[in-house]
């Protein structure tokens, strides 16, 4: 006995059509699934998930709020237990936080360089960009998310410690509202946009260890090269590599300069700022020719 066959109308009310992404549907057929193009904040929202989801950024953090608080609180304590109070009067109290950021920062460059280097190194890299073939759009939600959570992450402590130190200290003077403003939100954003940096060479250099190794002697490097040139015909480049170094950018903010010259005010700001768009431009071009 053979077996009936379908009409041409069953068959084709068996298959069912399909609706173009961006064009209308077919006649008869509404797909249930909404077409929705996508945009950066659907690329903000992924890289979020991603950062708080990860425990290198629970434990970098983690450290850098203990750093940061603990050696502020203590370097005050330290003044406060051995300083008279006649030695600390024209002495302002917030420069007591440069020690604890300036080695919490190591932890800053870190997580901005495993935000972006670690993907490579697994391999998840891939997916994302399945997922967003937009290059320069995954850069930037990168770039928006770090900053942002560098930057409150950095704030919180900052003013923490800035205030702890002004009740230790209570011989010092108390801090201007430029001073308070440099000291809180101007170091605040010095120490994002440094971790930003770090999140770009990781995009350019791919490798996590070389990245995070580049950056920490970016920071250290002029510093110390600078603490051993003795000749006399290299005093200019010592002098410079004193002035622009990220420790004497970092003491500018507390109006504690190493040196009597050099940037001043919010010009490190201004410096930082400039690199990391240079920086950034580049790790964009090099997105957009490279294969992943």
């Amino acid at each position: 006995m053979s077996t009936p066959q379908p009409s041409m109308q069953q068959a084709q009310a068996a298959v069912p059509n399909r609706q173009a992404a961006d064009g209308p549907s077919y006649p008869g057929y509404t797909s249930p699934i909404p077409v929705v193009r996508t945009h950066l904040g659907h690329a903000i929202a992924s890289e979020w998930t991603k950062i708080r989801s990860v425990r290198s950024t629970m434990w970098t953090l983690g450290v850098f709020v203990l750093l940061v608080i603990g050696i502020g609180l203590g370097a005050a304590a330290l003044v406060a237990a051995n300083a008279s109070q006649e030695s600390m009067a024209g002495e302002s109290p917030l420069p007591m936080g440069f020690f604890g950021l300036l080695l919490g920062s190591m932890c800053v460059i870190t997580l901005g360089v495993l935000t972006t280097a670690s993907e490579y190194g697994t391999g998840m890299i891939r997916t994302t960009m399945v997922a967003c073939p937009s290059r320069g759009r995954v850069l930037a939600a990168k770039a928006i998310v770090f900053f942002a959570v560098a930057f409150v992450a950095t704030l919180v402590p900052v003013i923490v410690v800035a205030l702890a130190d002004v009740a230790l200290l209570d011989g010092a003077r108390t801090p201007t509202g430029q001073e308070w403003l440099k000291g809180t939100l101007g170091i605040s954003l010095y120490i994002a946009l440094l971790g930003l940096l770090s999140l770009i060479v990781g995009s350019i250099i791919r490798h996590s260890a070389g990245a995070v190794t580049l950056m920490i002697g970016v920071v250290l490097a002029p510093l110390v090269i600078a603490l051993f040139m003795v000749s006399q015909s290299l005093e200019d480049v010592r002098q410079a590599l004193f002035e622009y170094s990220i420790p004497n950018q970092l003491s500018v903010f507390y109006s504690n300069s190493l040196t009597d010259s050099g940037p001043s005010g919010w010009d490190p700001l201004w410096i930082i700022l400039g690199v990391t768009a240079v920086a950034f431009a580049g790790a964009f071009a090099l997105l957009e020719s490279r294969d992943v």
